[in-house]
């Protein structure tokens, strides 16, 4: 059976910010970490060796396939951040055109630095990314 990779975990949060090499990316992980916690309200947790993830849902496919994910998120990673949202969150194409510059695959959304993005956009994406996830996979 498949055995999902990125899982919560009890790492620290502040110990993984502490470790990222490049300050001005260290400084950007910590404004993402209160922008996050401030929006969502939900405490900030590893996911996996690298995401910091806020709130959790448990999906299950029609094929089968179940697991437990964060309701958003974001990794520090060295070549962009990467920002992590509900794929198939209808409003998100149209939000993401008042973003700023960034790149974007199905979940995730990438920019270099945070001066790149407009705050007040980023907040609505993660509030319309946590309110979609919420009504698809309502907590039981």
């Amino acid at each position: 059976m498949y055995e999902l990779k990125t899982k919560e975990t009890d790492n620290s949060v502040i110990e993984f910010i502490e470790q990222i090499e490049n300050p001005k990316k260290r400084e950007d992980a910590y404004k993402l970490l209160d922008i996050f916690t401030e929006t969502t309200g939900f405490e900030a947790k590893m996911w996996g060796p690298s995401i910091i993830g806020f709130g959790s849902y448990h999906y299950k496919y029609a094929s089968g396939h179940e697991g437990d994910a964060a309701l958003v998120g974001f990794s520090p990673r060295k070549a962009k951040i990467s920002l992590y949202f509900a794929p198939g969150e209808p409003k998100r194409e149209e939000v993401l055109k008042q973003l700023g510059k960034h790149t974007s695959g199905k979940a995730c959304v990438y920019v270099n630095k945070l001066a790149d993005i407009d705050v007040e956009v980023l907040k609505a994406l993660i509030n319309e990314s946590v309110s979609f996830l919420q009504k698809m996979y309502p907590a039981k």
